[in-house]
């Protein structure tokens, strides 16, 4: 019996199939195989074609399902994750009508201030728990402005993962963690925000009918089984978008729990019991997995743009491509804690909302042409990072966060041996490291929503976890400092 995921993302299209008994993967692929290209038209514009997203999971569908040599037959729950708050519109005969606008797209970024001081930024904040911001709802409301002929065709609209649910099944719904994700909830409410419908004069009947996260969904129609090889009939029982899933790909379920990914951006993801909010809002709040009317489970989301990005321009700018990053942790390992007074602001990468939207972008301190070398830089960059997640997990601790475990997938910036022992020391918390990724975990979700799993403690048994990292008590002292002089620099 076998599971199989989807990761839709921006770069590229993720496919795992999963051994439902032994929860380890069999096959995994991704395509393309260089990055999916985004089309922005403006500067601050993002978009990609679904129908791009859909050709390459064919791709990886077939690859896997190649290696795996598993019969179609004994695949029993289909998972999805999704590049979250894009916008994916589609007319009445489900054919879209414009490309996404996707995530990392701000054109909309006044369209949601505006709603935000106009609602009130006290309901809006206590109903959403965030301001509509760059979310999906405000890109919505800027295509009703200016593409007001493509708006009047919309029959229902989307995010990538509903699309690619509606690719597989036919069928359109949205999640309750979708519908939070595009700011079109009210969790006070506990239901679709009409204040939100009301303000933007979106019709009701534009959003789809709402889903459980976990459960039957719908299922592979024939004519896409045969496109895809599939068996028809086949349950997709699972969606969530990138973040939550990878919170679930790591077995964060529980109040307290944290999960982070440190990749060309940054993300520290915890689960909260209460209905809070950041009244400066800069971490976003969203419906976790298991959110339920009688059970709040709320997913508090620290975003950072410059992290893994600041490394790879160092490599690409100060380094040398021909040197691996496993070469640049080793160099960084020779400059001490603190790099000798050096100190990178890593913020280059576009408006921070941790910073209440600020774009203070990088910067460079305390270069000391006698005594640095680029061992200090590369570290100072590194640390730079990690104090950047150290200041967005003390907001997250203002509201409720108590943050003592972090787990984290194997995977690029936590790859670094200095990266994972500063971050454990300067946050005083145990780094857990696992062998997972989010194709994966949407197919084990995926047997959970099928009803193959009692519960999300025998999906995720089979986690295997790589090492801890403790922090360096030690040393605390030094690390301290050196955060504090990254402190004063933004």
């Amino acid at each position: 019996m076998y599971l199989l995921g989807y990761d839709i993302g921006s770069s590229s299209v993720k496919a795992a199939i999963v051994d439902a008994e032994t929860g380890r993967t069999v096959a995994s692929d991704f395509f393309p195989k260089i990055e999916m290209p985004m089309h922005a038209e403006r500067a601050g514009w993002a978009e990609q074609d679904p129908e791009m997203w859909w050709t390459n999971l064919k791709l990886a569908n077939a690859s896997v399902l190649e290696q795996s040599e598993v019969d179609p037959q004994d695949i029993k729950a289909i998972g999805i994750s999704w590049q979250m708050h894009g916008l994916v519109l589609v007319d009445g005969d489900q054919q879209v009508i414009r490309p996404s606008i996707i995530w990392c797209d701000s054109r909309a970024v006044p369209y949601g201030e505006k709603a935000f001081q106009t609602i009130g930024e006290e309901k809006v904040l206590s109903h959403l728990l965030n301001s509509p911001g760059n979310f999906t709802a405000s890109k919505l409301a800027w295509v009703k402005e200016n593409e007001p002929a493509t708006y009047v065709r919309i029959d229902k609209i989307m995010l990538p993962g509903d699309y690619i649910a509606m690719k597989l099944t036919g069928e359109i719904s949205v999640t309750v963690e979708g519908l939070s994700e595009g700011m079109f909830w009210d969790f006070k409410e506990n239901r679709l925000s009409q204040e939100i419908l009301d303000y933007f004069g979106f019709d009701k009947e534009l959003i789809p009918e709402v889903t459980p996260i976990f459960g039957i969904q719908g299922s592979v129609s024939a004519s896409v089984a045969q496109e895809l090889g599939l068996h028809p009939g086949t349950p997709v029982s699972y969606r969530a978008g990138d973040q939550p899933n990878n919170a679930v790909s790591l077995n964060v379920f529980n109040p307290g729990e944290i999960a982070s990914t440190a990749g060309t951006s940054g993300v520290v993801y915890g689960v909260l019991d209460e209905v809070k909010y950041d009244p400066l809002s800069r971490v976003n709040i969203f419906a976790h997995v298991n959110h339920q009317p009688d059970q709040t489970r709320l997913g508090v989301l620290l975003c950072i743009n410059g992290t893994g990005i600041l490394n790879s321009w160092i490599r690409k700018n100060m380094v040398s491509e021909k040197l691996s990053y496993n070469d640049m942790n080793l160099l960084a390992a020779q400059s001490p804690i603190g790099a000798k007074g050096l100190t990178v602001i890593p913020f280059g990468n576009g408006a921070e909302r941790v910073l209440e939207n600020r774009n203070v972008e990088s910067s460079f301190h305390g270069i000391n042409f006698n005594i640095h070398s680029l061992s200090d830089i590369i570290r100072a960059a590194q640390e730079g990072i990690v104090f950047s997640f150290q200041y967005g997990m003390e907001v997250m601790q203002e509201i409720g966060m108590d943050i003592r475990v972090i787990r984290a997938g194997n995977a690029n910036m936590f790859l670094s041996p200095l990266f994972r022992e500063t971050l454990a020391s300067v946050s005083g918390a145990l780094i857990e490291l696992y062998d997972t990724d989010g194709a994966a975990g949407a197919a084990k979700a995926a047997g959970l929503g099928a009803g193959i799993y009692a519960s999300s403690e025998e999906a995720f048994s089979s986690l295997k976890k790589i090492t801890t990292v403790e922090p360096d008590d030690k040393n605390s002292g030094q690390y301290q400092e050196a955060y504090q002089r990254w402190k004063s620099h933004i």
